[in-house]
């Protein structure tokens, strides 16, 4: 079938035409919600509020109502497109230009999304609702924010119910180079700390009255920088911490400054928890200066690391992946984070999907012939899982 008329690339421009930039929705889960429907899933919208956050409209949708489930987990939700002016095309428009699909979305991840859903209906069409099995949909529009209203409370409903899925796919662009590359396992933990250096303010040509927190802030930054924090683990690279920002807030050039600050991210690996990872920081600092002349503190974490060890659900996607595209995928822990981490808590997930090397760029585009492959790809999985 023509990729620009192929059900997985119709419904991917259908969804990028929606501008659902977080926390908007704009229509983008109607537009699944109705195909689905259509289908023969039964859907549910699950508003979520919190003080503080923005509230999100999510969607959860079904076929079936016995075990194995597999799940599909995605978000419709979009960064915003910068300087509509620096785009080839609208950048909510979903035009194709020379074989690629361009669109904000279009890689991360309405495509993914798409792509699974034309799976599924060609799967029913064919096969009809699994006699034994269950295909499921967990769609969020909060997972480019805050991450507090989707994903983690939808799992909850979902658990109140008496619900739980077998297996998890994420449509997540996992792929660096081409469609087939790498299936994602895992993930490292994100930590984000600031450190206050305490010193007391003079003027520069009597620094015997002053003691400048800089010479102090240096000495902390080689604490936390200057040994590994391991070595890495069967499944994950070494944890890495890296200073994002120091700030002296001092403008003047004939004043010492009374305090200096220190940003700081860790992505971590499974050796650690947040809560371990506090302390040892703390000593690290704790060894190089009392702890009254520095204030460490650390943003709330909902990000751990996490890894679905390779078993059979993981060569079942491998498997399909090299059965379409004739490459091997890599199994692999490596990137930012995704709400894969809080699916993980509730069962087995792997992550899949489109090319992401566009992603959250000017012209975010994937290849119309990649949408129609990574729909092969996910029948096949289909068809191995109900098999």
């Amino acid at each position: 079938m023509d990729g620009e008329t192929s059900p997985g690339v119709a419904l991917t421009r259908d969804l990028i035409r929606r501008p659902s930039v977080t926390p908007a929705d704009a229509g983008a889960l109607d537009v699944l919600q109705s195909r689905l429907q259509a289908a023969g899933f039964t859907t549910h919208r699950l508003p979520f509020s919190e003080p503080g956050t923005p509230d999100i409209d999510n969607l959860y949708a079904r076929i079936g109502d016995s075990a194995p489930f597999l799940l599909f987990a995605g978000h419709t939700d979009v960064v915003p497109p910068g300087d509509p002016a620096r785009w080839k095309v609208d950048p909510f428009a979903g035009d194709i230009v020379e074989g690629e699909l361009i669109g904000r979305g279009a890689a991360d991840m309405k495509g993914g999304i798409a792509a699974f859903a034309a799976a599924a209906f060609a799967y029913l069409e064919k096969h009809g609702p699994p006699q034994k099995g269950s295909i499921g949909f967990l769609i969020t529009g909060d997972e480019e924010g805050p991450a507090i209203n989707g994903t983690v409370k939808m799992l909850q409903w979902l658990t109140g119910r008496g619900e739980r899925f077998d297996h998890c796919i994420v449509g997540e662009p996992t792929n660096a180079q081409d469609l087939g590359d790498m299936i994602k396992i895992g993930r490292r933990g994100s930590l984000n700390g600031r450190l206050l250096v305490k010193g007391r303010q003079g003027h520069v040509a009597y620094p015997q009255r002053a003691d400048n927190p800089v010479s102090h802030l240096l000495a902390l930054c080689a604490a936390l920088k200057g040994e590994p924090l391991d070595d890495g683990t069967d499944w994950f690279d070494a944890s890495n911490l890296e200073i994002t920002s120091i700030d002296i807030g001092n403008e003047a050039t004939n004043v010492i400054p009374g305090e200096a600050r220190v940003r700081f991210n860790i992505r971590f690996n499974d050796l650690w928890t947040p809560e371990t990872l506090k302390d040892h920081l703390r000593r690290r600092l704790e060894a190089v200066r009392p702890a009254e002349n520095f204030e460490l503190s650390f943003d709330p974490c909902n990000a751990v690391s996490f890894v679905t060890k390779p078993g059979p659900f993981n060569e079942l996607v491998a498997r399909s992946i090299e059965a379409e595209t004739g490459r091997r995928p890599d199994f692999s822990t490596s990137g930012g984070t995704s709400d894969a981490r809080f699916i993980a808590q509730y069962g087995p997930v792997v992550e899949f999907g489109l090319v992401g090397k566009t992603m959250h760029q000017i012209d975010e585009r994937v290849p119309v012939a990649d949408i129609d492959g990574l729909t092969r790809i996910y029948g096949r999985i289909l068809g191995a899982y109900f098999a």
